[in-house]
């Protein structure tokens, strides 16, 4: 589709499914995939941002929602586990 290729599906996959949508550093997707950054930037990522897959913000890469719906992709949101320990700013109420 579209001409993507595995590498491609891969990093917007990670996106989605490991980052929850981003922002997600290259760094973090590159260790996260195994490959090497400059491949990332220089390779995958300018096609991405041409054909509207992908945006760069200042806080890291996000997918952006034309790539979940092409590639039927969702973005699963990590459950937050709530701690037996109290949030430091939690009012204690007795």
């Amino acid at each position: 589709p579209l001409g993507l290729d595995e590498l491609d599906r891969a990093v917007l996959r990670a996106l989605a499914n490991i980052y929850e949508g981003g922002p997600a550093g290259i760094e973090a997707i590159a260790a996260t995939l195994g490959e090497e950054r400059d491949t990332l930037e220089d390779v995958v990522e300018p096609y991405l941002l041409q054909i509207g897959f992908l945006r760069r913000t200042k806080r890291g890469r996000e997918i952006t929602r034309q790539a979940c719906d092409h590639l039927g992709l969702r973005i699963h949101k990590k459950k937050n586990k709530k701690s037996d320990q109290p949030d430091l700013f939690e009012k204690d109420e007795q």
